[in-house]
This record gives structure tokens, C-alpha cells and sequence, in this order.
């Protein structure tokens, strides 16, 4: 019997969700044969499998979320050859990459004391000053999640939350999923892991000619602002108190879908031709609608960018999240009365609010930067 956990799919993610199996106990498969589809928090992935066996059991049921290195199913083994890179793992190897935060071990809790817990509820534990070891998992098999640890350090929790709401009537919990689960997430630690600060100003883009188009634009004064500031493009890690000035830009852009937020990658920005930052955001934008994006789309950008205003919205407090150092939000453009000489005057006016971590920006250098997108975008053509 060998059992195939749950691989690490490329993304650095800690768990995915079943969303429906192609295979059945007693089927045989072939190496490559896609065995089934998960939802991790952007995209939803095939799974193949690792060689050819017998399906013996089926860890598992569609809306199940998996952690990394979980068991995902068991087979026996025609003795063929393990392709690819999503071998089985022995407890022993998923135990050592556990500790070293890449995926969880399996039971039982040993190797030392060792304790299961999703990366996201050690390292909230490691904050709240929460003790592993005292937390029963309520996870598959003991694993100790989020809400374990927000139980214990007296936080309330999603599942309380949802229990008191359940009581009231009309109110239905709904779970969130995917890509509004990785939201959550992330937002809550860049929460706590961020010493937020805005600045707002207007851009006067009353003299474009032609109108422009408002991401081409955005996109080129960022570049500007940050050649004339580039404090702001950057990368900080709070473990050794240091940051990393990008020598290139690559904008991570928040596109807005039904089935929650993304923001992939649009590389080189400061290298590439109007026409082709114009291709490849319509590309990323498609591809998001369409839960098609590739994992490596949706990683290492270098500084953010919010266009809320196509949608609503004058300014905001976008947030920033690591390990970039900021994020510029444009808010809705319109014609607004301006002091021209003697006279007032309507001219369109674009809002932009710009948060950076203030850990390891200064004040200086955002109000800098932020001038300098000014100018670019203030320019005619």
C-alpha cells in the first residue's frame, strides 16, 4: 500500500480544497492520469497521479480542505516508476520540511514534541505567545488550525461567529473559499505585520491629449516616481530589520473578480512598451476571470497598484502586503472646480491615496514619490 499526500502545487501554499475527484476506489491509473481537481487560493489545478496503481482509498470528499503533506490517497502500487516532482514523502521527510515551514507532518505528533499545525496558525501562535502543545487540533488527524489558536488566546472566532449568526433568522454562514479564504488571510497578517500609513493627493489630468488610458498612464508615472524615489519599490523582512531596493519594477495589480480579489504580476515595467504593460494587464485580467492564472503570475511583485476608482471611490487606505513596501490607489476620476489665474474652472481630476509600511518608508519618502507620479501623470502625452 503507498500512500500520495497532498503535493505542494507551486504556490507556497499551506492547503487546498477537493473539488471533485475523477477517480473512484478499485479504478486503475496510469502515471499523469488526472486523479483530481483542487481549488488552491487563486486557481483551481489538476492533480495527477505519480504512477500507475489501484485506487485503494480516497482521502477525502469534495469541499474538503486539505493541508500540504495531508494524506490524499492510497493505492497499490503496480511498482511503477514515480515521475514529476510529487513523490510520496516518508513522515520522517514531511516532519524535517514542517519544521522548516514548507509543509505540515503527519501524525502522530512526534519527532521530538513536535505539534501539526497549518503554517498560518504556528505563526499566529508564535505572535499571540500561544503554546502548541496545549491546543487539541481540531483539523483532519489532530492538525491544529486558525481557529484553534484564536480559541485558546480568547479570540473570537469564524466558527463562533458563524454559530451566533446561524441563530438568527434569514443568516446562513457560507464558508469562504479560495481565493476570498486567501484574502482573508493574507489580509489579517498584513494587518499585523504592517506599520500602515497613507498619504492622498490629486493628479490634475485635465490636459491629456488624447484622454489616455488611466493603467497605461498609472503604470508610467509609477516607473517615474520610482527612478526619482525608489524606497518605495522594494522588498523589507522584519526577521533581520532589512530591505531590498528592486532594480526592476513588477507591479502586482489588483483585479477584481466574483470570485474574490487577485493580483497578478505584471513584469518589467519599467522595460516594456505601452502597448505590451496594455496586452499583457488584459491577459492577467482574463485569465483571473477565468481562475486560469499560473502560480507564478501571482508571486513576487516588488509594489502594488489599486485602480478602485474604475469601480467607486475617492480615496482609500489600500494595504500593503509583504514583502512589498507599498501600494498606490486611484481613485474615480471626474471634473472637479480648480483655481485657474482669476478664474475657476472644471478640470478631471484623479484622487490617488498611496500606503507604505512606514517601518522602513519615511514620511519624506512616500510625499517624494508620490510628488513625482503627480508630475508624470500631470504631463499632456
Amino acid at each position: 500500500m503507498n500512500t500520495f499526500r497532498l503535493p505542494d502545487l507551486g504556490e507556497g501554499l499551506a492547503e487546498a480544497e477537493i473539488v471533485e475527484w475523477h477517480v473512484k476506489v478499485g479504478d486503475r491509473v496510469r502515471v499523469d492520469q488526472p486523479m483530481l481537481s483542487v481549488e488552491t487560493a487563486k486557481a483551481i489545478v489538476e492533480v495527477p497521479a505519480p504512477f500507475d496503481g489501484v485506487v485503494a482509498r480516497l482521502h477525502g470528499a469534495a469541499g474538503d480542505i486539505l493541508a500540504t503533506g495531508a494524506p490524499l490517497i492510497d493505492f497499490e502500487s503496480d511498482g511503477g516508476t514515480v515521475v514529476g516532482t510529487m513523490p510520496t514523502t516518508s513522515d520522517e521527510e514531511l516532519i524535517a520540511a514542517a519544521t522548516a515551514g514548507s509543509v505540515d507532518a503527519p501524525p502522530p505528533a512526534t519527532a521530538g514534541g513536535f505539534v501539526r499545525a497549518l503554517p498560518v496558525a504556528r505563526a499566529l501562535a508564535q505572535r499571540l505567545g500561544v503554546d502548541l502543545a496545549a491546543i487539541k487540533g481540531s483539523g483532519r488527524d489532530g492538525l491544529v488550525t486558525l481557529d484553534d489558536v484564536l480559541q485558546l488566546a480568547h479570540v473570537p472566532t469564524a466558527s463562533r461567529v458563524a454559530t451566533k449568526l446561524a441563530t438568527h433568522p434569514g443568516m446562513t454562514p457560507v464558508a469562504l473559499r479560495g481565493a476570498r479564504r486567501s484574502m482573508a488571510h493574507a489580509m489579517s497578517a498584513a494587518r499585523d505585520q504592517t506599520a500602515l500609513s497613507t498619504v492622498c493627493d490629486d493628479a490634475d489630468i485635465d490636459a491629456w491629449v488624447p484622454p489616455g488610458n488611466y493603467m497605461q498612464r498609472l503604470m508610467r508615472a509609477m516607473v517615474h516616481a520610482w527612478r526619482v524615489e525608489p524606497a518605495l519599490n522594494a522588498w523589507y523582512d522584519p526577521a533581520d530589520n532589512s530591505r531590498v531596493l528592486c532594480q526592476h519594477m513588477d507591479l502586482g495589480v489588483a483585479v477584481d473578480t466574483q470570485g474574490g480579489l487577485f493580483v497578478p504580476v505584471v513584469r518589467n515595467v519599467d522595460s516594456r512598451s505601452p502597448q505590451e504593460l496594455l496586452d499583457a494587464l488584459a491577459a492577467h485580467k482574463a485569465a483571473a476571470q477565468e481562475r486560469s492564472t499560473a502560480a507564478e503570475d501571482l508571486q513576487n511583485a516588488t509594489i502594488l497598484l489599486s485602480n478602485f476608482g474604475s469601480l467607486a471611490g475617492r480615496y482609500a487606505t489600500p494595504q500593503v502586503v509583504p514583502p512589498t513596501v507599498a501600494i498606490l490607489g486611484a481613485g474615480k476620476v471626474r471634473r472637479e472646480p480648480v483655481v485657474a489665474g482669476e478664474r475657476i474652472v472644471a478640470h478631471r481630476r484623479m484622487p490617488l491615496s498611496l500606503s507604505f509600511d512606514h517601518r522602513c518608508v519615511t514620511g519624506g519618502e512616500a510625499c517624494r514619490f508620490l510628488a513625482a507620479l503627480i508630475h508624470d501623470l500631470e504631463k499632456p502625452d
